[in-house]
């Protein structure tokens, strides 16, 4: 089976890092842990109201569902964890938590009480944890905390704004055959945990103004504004007015504050102009998978509503709305080997996302990627519990520096700084492995 690695996870790593030195020995660690996750111990869950607990933010980004993750549930793990040293001397690196008890990786107290990255029983990083940030300690009128209604990732840089938390692609012929967002609004909810909806507009302003008065630092620099796919209305709204009149609210009560970001579909370039016109400033119009028979089998939603064809052309139109710099569509990395339908060699899948990679780039376009977290109650990862193999992970990172390189790009805006030691992005390893 493809995603199947073997045993020794330690000798896998190593052997990933000699291969493919120009590959930060961060970003090999780290890639591993998003794709297969990470287990705590008890005695890692025991920060309480000291350490910014995980959020939900719109995935679960878990290999386990809450009631089955038991105490890592209800203790929540930190939202993220940062690394360092260890014997590899890790330069500081920024990674998601993503629960899988059965993980080889275990974060754990030693002797001394510090926690520390275990792989194969071999403590190979300290581990620090987000603290509790000054504005998750206060509540917006109606009771609700800054963390339902605003959350911060990528240690404090970015606020993401989940405003519609579940997706008009509805059942196994419209939803994208990777993505728990619908079944993770109804696992909290059955939990009875606080899930708003749709997020009044009132209360993001509200909860922004708590982050902007007691964020001091200035760390929260950008916000994202995404949630479900709309397909027909919410509240009256099309989808470009309904996730619009956020950035719209947002820009004038904090103007310039901070970058504006929109994950929608991919729309008319008219729509695209209103989104544009409100303020935000980069667009996110997500492609997931680049291999034709992959995008119409993993998102028969997105084909039915737009083609995939369409959704190029009009990636391709924003950049005259926004500039080709300030578009970046997203890739699921992994995806494309998913079985049974998934490209069955690394070789071939790398050269399948090469292709899409060289075809926006070479219109001055630059994705990104979220690495492939196969959650189980999603069609793909029921398939394949242990996600793309490791390798497919790091050569797709040295595949991206090259191609970026190529057409003589950079980074892409609005994710804070790149490379080793310096990257905040938290749920892949792309902006680790780029020259800082």
């Amino acid at each position: 089976m493809p995603g199947t690695d073997g045993v020794n996870r330690t000798a896998l790593v190593e052997d990933l890092m000699e291969r493919f030195p120009e590959v930060p020995r961060e970003a090999v660690i780290k890639e591993d842990l998003l794709r297969g996750g990470m287990a705590f111990d008890e005695s890692a869950l025991s920060g309480g109201g000291d350490v910014k607990p995980k959020s939900y933010f719109i995935f679960s980004f878990d290999h386990r569902t809450l009631p089955e993750l038991g105490a890592a549930a209800l203790n929540r793990p930190p939202e993220e964890i940062v690394l360092t040293g260890g014997p590899y001397e890790l330069r500081r690196t920024v990674v998601s938590v993503r629960l899988n008890p059965s993980s080889p990786y275990r974060v754990r107290a030693g002797e001394d009480g510090t926690l520390g990255l275990y792989l194969d029983g071999v403590r190979i990083a300290d581990v620090g944890v987000p603290p509790m940030p000054d504005y998750y300690r206060h509540t917006l009128a109606n009771g609700k905390s800054v963390m339902e209604v605003a959350p911060t990732i990528q240690w404090g840089y970015l606020i993401y704004l989940t405003v519609f938390r579940v997706c008009q692609y509805f059942g196994a012929k419209e939803e994208c055959q990777y993505c728990d967002i619908n079944h993770n609004w109804r696992q909290h909810k059955a939990a009875g945990r606080p899930y708003t909806g749709v997020k009044p507009v009132e209360e993001v302003l509200e909860a922004l103004e708590l982050i902007d008065r007691h964020d001091t630092a200035g760390t929260s620099r950008a916000y994202t504004l995404t949630g479900g796919a709309i397909t027909s209305h919410v509240g009256g709204r099309d989808e470009a007015d309904f996730y619009g009149q956020y950035a719209k609210a947002i820009e004038e009560r904090f103007p310039g504050r901070w970058i504006g970001k929109v994950v929608a579909q991919a729309l008319p370039k008219a729509d695209v102009q209103r989104f544009h016109d409100y303020g935000v400033k980069i667009y996110h119009p997500n492609f997931e998978v680049w291999d034709k028979r992959l995008f119409e089998l993993y998102c028969p939603g997105k084909e039915r509503y737009v083609g995939r064809a369409e959704w190029h052309r009009r990636i391709l139109d924003s950049a005259e709305v926004f500039g080709p710099s300030h578009v970046i569509p997203n890739f699921v990395a992994g995806v494309e080997m998913a079985q049974p339908f998934g490209f069955a060699t690394v070789d071939e899948a790398i050269a399948s996302t090469h292709e899409g990679l060289r075809f926006f780039m070479s219109h001055g376009i630059v994705p990104r990627f979220t690495t492939w977290c196969p959650e189980p109650t999603t069609p793909l990862g029921k398939e394949n519990p242990d996600g793309a193999p490791l390798e497919y992970h790091i050569r797709l990172l040295q595949t991206y520096r090259a191609t970026l390189e190529e057409f003589g790009l950079s980074s892409p805006p609005g994710y804070g700084p790149p490379g080793p030691g310096k990257a905040v992005f938290s749920v892949s390893s792309f902006m680790d492995s780029l020259p800082g």
